[in-house]
Parts: structure tokens; C-alpha cells; sequence
């Protein structure tokens, strides 16, 4: 590849043998060079086509600070180990940009609230939260500044989307707030808390994301074959799984207009009975419910009636 110019120390546009440009990023990569001149592609560790549709914009990458490309490596090399996730290139470039304008945002005094509250992060995607702990507390150190604390639910979305095959993170946050919206029906149809540090839990969460992501992705959905009987079993023996399934399934349709299969019904069934199964009644559970008002009446609205 031919060097066309630099954008900062570790970006530079560069040209193919067709003519094609790229933006190329890596350590130096480069450094000392004019136009024409050949770059070594043993530096390039990232490499965007400028004109490929959903690719970053050029001057979007002029924007970029060097240091913030240079910890955007340093993190993903700490949690693609951590989290056994890939980044793609262009979930690199998305860290990159909101680690750059985070650092500016800081060093601005300015700090933007997510709108979500940490704790039901921490909950439902708890890998990916401590692995953004780790993240966040490596930026702050090497730049020697101090994040907001809600910057760790920013990583957190971040390191979700890399491991949803392609998902955008625009996705991630749509999957988190109905992931939480599903468990605010459960609580409120079995008047209880659930026990968010227990093992049908983690599963119950776990399912979720498998068939938000399904759902999202729209992959594998298909008419299903399920034996009615089956079905009908599991309104007779879960009759109040099987009711707060109907009603999950009346917001999904209602926020999404997913429709859920008589599969995905007997299965969240299932997961509905075993993650309330033998907990007992919290008697401080009206006092949350008030707390969150506002989150329940929302999601609820149109599935109670």
C-alpha cells in the first residue's frame, strides 16, 4: 500500500494497488513517511475501506486523538481475553470515537447521563460489566484522568455488542432496556425480587439474550413444529409462568412487533418457573415497584390489561 497522508500518528490514509484508499491505523504506522511511499504492513493492525457504505468517515478519524486510538488497543487486548470476544473493525473504530470524545468530554467538565441505571447493568450483562470496570479504571491511569462512573455503562454496551456477531449498538441498548423491561413483568406477576447473584438467574438472562439476539439479527426464525399438547401442558401445570409469558409476549409485540412461536413460549415458560421458583415473597417489593415507577407503568402499559 502507498501512503497518501497522515491523520495523526497512528492513522493515515494509504492507497491499494487498484486504486482503492483505505484508513489504516497501527503504531506509527505512518511515521517518516511522504507521499507514494510504501507502508509496512507488518504496523497495520486495523485497515477501513473509506468507501464502503456503513465504513467511518475520513473526517471522522481526523478527529481522533493518537492516544485515544493508542488505548483503544490497550483495552481491547485487555477484554477480548477477559470476555473470549472478537472486535471487528468497525466496532474498533465505534470504541475508538467513544473513548476520544469521552477524554474530551472530561477534560471539558462535561458528563452526559446514559439514562440507565447502573445496578440493572451490572445485573444483566455482568461479565461485560466488570470487564468495562477493568477498561475504564486501564483509561483512566494511562491518561490520568477521571471517568464518570457511568462511562462504565457505556464499555459495557460496547463489549456486549462485540460479542453479538455484527449487532449495532443502537441493537445492545434495544436488547438491554426490553431484557429489563421482561423482568419488571416477572416481578411484578409473582410479587416478588428476584434473586439477581442466583445460577436461574444468570440462565434466565442468558435465554433472554440468546432470543433478543435471535430476534434482532433475524436469524433462524421460523414457523414452528411444536406439538400443541405441549403448549397446553404448560398452561395447566405453570398457569402463572404461562400468563406472564402471554403478557412478555404482548410488550414484545407492542415494543417491537416481534411475534414469539409456541417454542419460545414453552421454553420461557420454563425459564419463568424455575428463575421464581421457591424465592420467597420480598416484602420490601412494593417499596421498589415505587421507586420505579415510572420504568414499570412504561413497560406494563397496554400488557396488563
Amino acid at each position: 500500500m502507498k501512503f497518501i497522508k497522515n491523520f495523526n500518528n497512528n492513522a493515515a490514509l494509504v492507497e491499494d494497488d487498484q486504486g482503492t484508499e483505505w484508513i489504516v491505523i497501527g503504531n506509527g504506522v505512518g511515521f517518516g513517511k511522504k507521499q507514494g511511499m510504501l507502508v509496512d504492513d507488518c504496523k497495520i493492525e486495523r485497515r477501513f475501506i473509506t468507501a464502503e457504505k456503513n465504513g467511518p468517515d475520513i473526517e471522522n478519524f481526523k478527529e481522533i486523538e493518537s492516544r485515544s486510538l493508542e488505548l483503544t488497543t490497550e483495552v481491547i487486548e485487555l477484554v477480548e481475553p477477559l470476555l473470549k470476544i472478537k472486535f471487528n473493525d468497525y466496532q474498533y473504530f465505534v470504541l475508538a470515537d467513544h473513548i476520544d470524545f469521552s477524554l474530551k468530554r472530561v477534560h471539558d467538565g462535561i458528563e452526559i447521563s446514559d439514562g440507565t441505571v447502573i445496578w440493572e447493568i451490572s445485573k444483566l450483562f455482568s461479565e461485560e460489566y466488570q470487564a468495562a470496570k477493568k477498561a475504564i479504571n486501564l483509561i483512566n491511569q494511562a491518561a490520568q484522568v477521571q471517568l464518570p462512573r457511568n462511562e462504565i455503562v457505556f464499555m459495557t454496551y460496547h463489549f456486549v455488542n462485540a460479542s453479538m456477531d455484527g449487532s449495532r449498538l443502537q441493537d445492545t441498548i434495544k436488547i438491554t432496556k426490553l431484557i429489563s423491561g421482561i423482568i419488571d413483568i416477572v416481578q411484578y406477576q409473582f410479587h416478588l425480587s428476584l434473586d439477581t447473584e442466583s445460577f436461574n438467574y444468570s440462565r434466565f438472562v442468558t435465554h433472554l439474550r440468546a432470543l433478543m439476539v435471535q430476534r434482532v439479527s433475524k436469524t433462524n426464525i421460523t414457523a414452528s413444529e411444536l406439538d400443541p399438547a405441549l403448549l397446553k401442558l404448560m398452561q395447566l401445570k405453570y398457569p402463572l409462568a404461562y400468563e406472564t409469558t402471554e403478557r412478555i409476549s404482548n410488550y414484545l409485540h407492542k415494543e417491537t412487533s416481534w411475534e414469539l412461536q409456541p417454542d419460545d413460549k414453552v421454553y420461557l415458560t420454563l425459564h419463568i418457573w424455575r428463575v421464581t421458583h421457591r424465592q420467597k415473597k420480598n416484602k420490601n417489593f412494593f417499596g421498589v415497584l415505587l421507586v420505579k415507577q415510572a420504568l414499570i407503568q412504561k413497560t406494563l402499559q397496554g400488557t396488563l390489561s
